[in-house]
């Protein structure tokens, strides 16, 4: 019989990616688009190539950005901190860089918050995602941060809405952890790479 600790230790923990998982538009990315000086492209392609990390890269783009704060507000209804026409990115959450040089280190948030439950599943859609994956059992990507998996052999299931996660994550729990190490969707079984 399984103690009330056990069981509780067995429920999923769900780590989502918000700009263009959750969202349908990447803020960040509109941001460039309508209001940043094209150099902003040089810097996202050193980012994709590793030579720069996430956080490096967003503060050297957003520097890039010349925008009012109201045209902002009515880009988005929402703000980032804005002096004169520049446009300051801070990284309040999370401000001690991490060793791959990210905004806001993925992995470590996973392990801190995920409180010894498992399966640790992770969402996401971009090449921001690529760290969190090694941290999850259970991956649901999309658009880049699929191909990232396919390109690296990462085990994921691909989505396309959230209904789809859903319904993957009702039938991992409905199966229990028997299942799970039996390596029918698990990264610890590495058999499979679908929920």
């Amino acid at each position: 019989m399984r103690t009330k600790r056990q069981t509780s230790l067995m429920k999923p923990v769900i780590f989502s990616d918000f700009d263009g998982t959750i969202t349908r538009v990447d803020v960040t990315d509109a941001i460039l688009e309508e209001f940043a000086d094209p150099a902003w492209q040089d810097i996202e392609a050193e980012w994709v190539a590793g030579r720069i990390g996430s956080r490096e890269c967003l503060r050297r783009q957003m520097a890039l950005v010349r925008a009012s704060a109201e045209e902002l507000v009515a880009l988005f209804s929402s703000f980032l901190r804005v002096e004169g026409r520049n446009t300051v990115i801070d990284f309040p959450h999370w401000p001690l860089p991490c060793e791959h040089g990210c905004a806001t280190c993925k992995p470590e948030v996973m392990q801190r918050m995920s409180g010894g439950h498992r399966p640790v599943i992770f969402i996401g859609d971009g090449l921001s995602d690529r760290f969190a994956v090694e941290q999850a059992e259970v991956v649901f990507a999309r658009d880049k941060l699929l191909a990232y998996c396919r390109d690296h052999s990462v085990p994921c299931q691909p989505f396309s809405t959230f209904a789809d996660i859903a319904q993957a994550i009702e039938l991992l729990v409905d199966r229990g952890p028997e299942g799970e190490r039996s390596g029918h969707g698990s990264r610890s079984g590495k058999a499979a790479s679908r929920v």
